[in-house]
């Protein structure tokens, strides 16, 4: 569920934190919550082995995107669509729907996520978003993948955290115009 709706353009400053322990995925502007969805990372936990499976953590970023202007709910296999349309909570479909963000390492930790494929992408399985459910990847409702791709630009920075997104938020500074009672 995102919490605003983003009528200007982002800053270069602005990046994506992905907090595990909350499975939440925020977009922060210089300390500043621009929006905030529901997501699910890896039921395997973290880290950055071949065939492990597991959610890569530190920074990264976004590298390539897939699935411009394709309708929810699409398949994507191989970063191609598919032609294919599945409906949301499908019984037996884990596919990758409706946009497709890929994701480069820029530390030791993680530089095998782009070799491993690992996406921000859509999912059908949407009643398991908030709960750790995937083999690595961040999945997101589709209309949220969708607006995140929307904003997302190549180069933008992407942190992995076991910290919450409340931690990169900062407070809000008391304006030089408040009058004091």
């Amino acid at each position: 569920m995102a919490t605003t709706r983003i009528s200007w353009a982002l800053s270069a400053a602005t990046e994506i934190i992905i907090s595990v322990p909350d499975q939440q995925l925020a977009l922060i502007d210089r300390g500043k919550l621009i929006s905030k969805y529901a997501i699910s990372t890896s039921k395997f936990g973290l880290g950055d082995g071949n065939g492990t499976y597991r959610t890569p953590l530190g920074t990264l970023f976004v590298s390539a995107k897939f699935g411009d202007r394709l309708p929810a709910g699409a398949v994507i296999r191989n970063r191609v669509p598919t032609g294919e349309l599945v409906n949301v909570n499908a019984p037996g479909r884990d596919a990758i729907v409706s946009r497709v963000i890929w994701l480069r390492g820029m530390e030791q930790q993680n530089r095998s996520a782009r070799d491993r494929c690992i996406y921000i992408h859509g999912t059908p399985e949407e009643r398991r978003i908030g709960m750790p459910a995937s083999f690595g990847c961040i999945r997101m409702r589709s209309r949220d993948v969708i607006a995140l791709y929307d904003l997302a630009h190549i180069g933008m920075h992407v942190t992995v955290t076991p910290k919450r997104v409340a931690d990169f938020i900062r407070p809000e500074e008391p304006s030089l115009l408040a009058r004091a009672d």
